[in-house]
């Protein structure tokens, strides 16, 4: 998964949960100017600001092993 589409699920999933960016913002300990940017792919968050933004979503970001074809 790349970051970009990391990213696309932050607006609708915060829709679904009836939250507004404000709130968001707020309650990630973002600024509103973050969240604006997040959701419009803008921008290069590090993964301690996704973790803070998709925590407050329900959302978590896991890791794999990547299996190498040979």
């Amino acid at each position: 998964m790349t970051v970009e589409q990391i990213l696309q699920t932050i607006r609708p999933r915060r829709q679904l949960l009836k939250i507004t960016q404000s709130n968001l913002a707020e309650l990630s300990e973002v600024s509103l100017r973050t969240i604006k940017a997040l959701e419009e792919g803008k921008g290069n968050p590090t993964i301690e600001l996704l973790l803070k933004v998709l925590n407050v979503l329900g959302l978590t970001l896991t890791t794999a092993e990547r299996v190498h074809n040979e």
